[in-house]
């Protein structure tokens, strides 16, 4: 049996001793794509974030997700937190580093994350990722449908702008800085953004979801517009608290930059 977790309160250990199910099992799958055990902190801090995440409510809203950080290779990174693993479309080993996450060439590279826009209910969706730099050329860090009705996808130019089960984009609050960025909708007429940390709320209309794939790096396989920023984590799947996520993937993020010689 795993220790009891309680939530609200830090849990501090020097090793790693298995406090969660589907953190061993993410932990062990992970070592296993490296060929070699992850660092103590490392698995601290995925356990923490996991079980962070149960503690807010948020955990069973990520239908699909990767934490592409803290694993030793790009393998590990690969593998997947939540959902079907991603396909790696012409990544390498070089465009890695385990601190600050995977880097696009905003041309060839982006993962298909093998889930449908479609695959989440018109009026409760979310997606999300890390970012941990932009570029100023507007680029998808992630979506599918494109510019097409129904799509939802995150990008940015200027400042981010964001399609949430709709063809008309929106600028979002914040400018492009490193951090979380994503939206939620639960309902018909608007949904939120969360960019620099501040949520924000948007009037729009919901469509029909586009019967589209969705991306990382890019937008569907739409070939233009794909990313060459550095993305650490991704998650797709039903509304949810963008603010708790936030928090989470934040302190997960800085856990590993403290653990990682």
């Amino acid at each position: 049996m795993s220790p009891i977790y309680t939530p609200g309160k830090v849990v501090l250990r020097k090793t790693w001793q298995p406090m969660d199910a589907d953190a061993a099992a993410y932990i062990t799958a992970v070592e296993t794509a490296d060929g070699q055990a992850l660092e103590e902190k490392v698995k601290i801090a995925i356990d923490n974030f996991i079980l962070g995440c149960k503690a807010d409510g948020i955990w069973s809203a990520i239908k699909a997700s990767c934490i592409l950080a803290g694993a030793r290779t790009l393998a590990g990174a690969l593998v997947p937190l939540v959902g079907t693993a991603p396909t790696n479309f012409n990544f390498v080993a070089g465009d890695y580093n385990r601190e600050t996450g995977l880097v696009g060439d905003g041309s060839t590279k982006y993962l298909g994350s093998n889930r449908n826009n479609n695959a989440d209910a018109q009026d409760n969706q979310h997606v999300s990722v890390y970012a941990s730099n932009y570029t100023s050329t507007t680029q998808y860090l992630i979506g599918g449908g494109a510019n097409n009705p129904g799509a939802s996808n995150i990008g940015y130019n200027s400042g981010s702008f964001y399609r949430s089960r709709n063809n008309s984009s929106i600028t979002g609050v914040g400018s492009n800085v490193p951090g979380f960025i994503g939206i939620s909708r639960a309902g018909s007429s608007s949904f939120f953004g969360r960019n620099t940390s501040v949520t924000a709320a948007y009037l729009s209309t919901s469509q029909t979801p586009a019967n589209a794939g969705i991306s990382v790096f890019a937008s569907d396989v739409q070939t233009g517009a794909r990313s060459n920023s550095r993305l650490a984590f991704y998650s797709i799947g039903e509304s949810l608290d963008l603010a708790l996520l936030d928090a989470r993937v934040t302190d997960l993020i800085n856990a590993f930059g403290a653990a990682i010689p």
